[in-house]
């Protein structure tokens, strides 16, 4: 952020834990304004660094043009910032911020304390108070540590819980122990990580804690709702994976909405494909991302197939998806939407939605596209044979092929004709009706210039 000092003032906000659940946890998406870890993602309205209108008011990105970040340096809108004060995170911080009137200290932006914006899978800020450790099971410490480094750690130990303190140490646990741990103000947990400068790493005394399922290469998901986020995420994933989740909650048909995507290169790839038959119904590549809005599949369950190159690096992708009792259930999908089936074998996105009098709709398509290509196959005929009965010529029919010399006649004489204005003229094969005998609109050249014509051709 250039010139800004990250330890700015925070407020002091308790985590609002929604009841029958925790807050952001991989159970409740829709409870989320944010799926990266660092809120860079968030498009939402709080203008103050507090929630519910508490803290000091947000600065106008159109007014701030004397520090770094403004409306103006992001005219197309990738950050978000436009007319309006809403809080950002143009700039990759481990949190959204805005700028604010600068006080005597000199303190001119602050974090946003966004309680909506926590990645799904984040449980929030626990204490730690070392007797007992808030996560009982193994830890270790890193230098190199980041979100996605203590979570595969407590995966591969087998725990369902990690969590990260001061930004370098790693804790693992069960559901257990958050069960009777006690909740810290979100903003507690404000230390950056050792390994990762856009992502925090819990507090002094502070356990950042996330489900292990977060960033799996594999998983059987079968809650009613959730999320699937690409392998090693926060952290862009790795070069040559392979990963598949299986994904098959209660109901006959599944909705998935993308909230991030982003592959490197049309070789890193992900497949969407009919659990029971293993037909392809999707495809997307990072030449061909999904359609904006939700996506409706006609399959009660999926498998869901990433596959990375070598080369590949990138944030990768976040998906919620929910289970439909039926198909028809839900309205019509808004705009942007799409309705799937299958897709062609290539891995090209297809997009049907079968509806009553589509084959008389098709055959319509068909009589009309035909009728086109008629049309325009008799305006270029007829454009031809206009050009040709069009054609000049200089020399008389049956001749052959004009060659410029002195006339077979006794005299020996030379006729050259020109035409005024200047241009070119094609001979015309023997027979041509059309074809010009020089008459008035033709005059003889000067007998000086006739002379010096023919010394050229002798010379010749």
């Amino acid at each position: 952020m250039g010139t800004r000092v990250l330890q700015g003032f925070l407020l002091l906000f308790p985590l609002l834990q929604p009841r029958g659940a925790s807050a952001g946890s991989l159970h409740s998406p829709g409870l989320s304004e944010c799926f990266q870890v660092n809120g860079a993602d968030y498009r939402g309205h709080q203008n103050h660094t507090g929630p519910r209108g508490a803290g000091r008011p947000c600065l106008f990105w159109d007014q701030t043009q004397q520090h770094s970040y403004s409306s103006a340096s992001d005219p197309q809108g990738r950050w978000g910032l436009g007319a309006h004060n809403f809080c950002r995170n143009p700039d990759g911080d481990v949190q959204p911020w805005c700028y604010v009137a600068e006080t005597e200290e000199g303190i001119y932006w602050r974090y946003c304390d966004i309680p909506t914006c926590h990645m799904p899978g984040y449980l929030g800020c626990f204490v730690d108070s070392g007797a007992p450790p808030a996560l009982s099971g193994p830890s270790g410490t890193s230098t190199k540590l980041t979100v996605q480094v203590c979570l595969r750690f407590c995966r591969m130990k087998g725990y369902q819980l990690a969590g990260v303190e001061a930004g370098y140490a790693c804790f693992c646990g069960s559901e257990s122990d958050v069960a009777r741990g006690r909740l810290a103000p979100a903003t507690d947990c404000d230390q950056i990580c050792f390994g990762h400068p856009g992502q925090l790493c819990g507090g002094d005394g502070r356990l950042g804690v996330y489900e292990v399922s977060v960033g799996s290469c594999q998983g059987n998901w079968t809650a009613p709702q959730g999320v699937i986020y690409s392998p090693d995420f926060p952290d862009e994933y790795g070069p040559d994976r392979n990963c598949s989740w299986a994904l098959g909650p209660p109901g006959a048909a599944l909705e998935l909405t993308f909230r991030l995507f982003e592959l490197a290169d049309p070789r890193d790839r992900l497949e969407l494909r009919d659990a029971a038959s293993g037909s392809l119904l999707r495809a997307f590549d990072g030449a061909r991302p999904p359609p904006p809005g939700p996506l409706l599949l006609r399959a009660a369950a999926l498998l869901l197939t990433f596959r990375s190159d070598a080369r590949g690096h990138a944030q990768g992708f976040a998906l919620t998806y929910r289970g439909l009792q039926d198909a028809a259930e839900d309205p019509a999908p808004s705009k942007g939407s799409a309705q799937t089936t299958a897709a062609s074998p290539d891995g090209a996105n297809v997009s049907c939605s079968p509806r009553p009098g589509a084959p008389q709709a098709a055959m319509g398509a068909r009589v009309f596209s035909t009728a086109t290509a008629v049309c325009v196959l008799l305006l270029l005929l007829l454009s031809l044979l206009r050009l040709l009965r069009r054609r000049s010529c200089l020399l008389a029919p049956g001749k052959g092929p004009p060659a410029l010399g002195p006339s077979r006649g006794s005299r020996r004489s030379w006729a050259v004709w020109y035409r005024r204005p200047r241009g070119m003229a094609l001979p015309c094969p023997p027979g041509d009706s059309q074809a010009e005998s020089p008459d008035s609109s033709y005059r003889t050249l000067s007998v000086s210039s006739q002379s010096s014509l023919r010394s050229l051709i002798s010379a010749l």
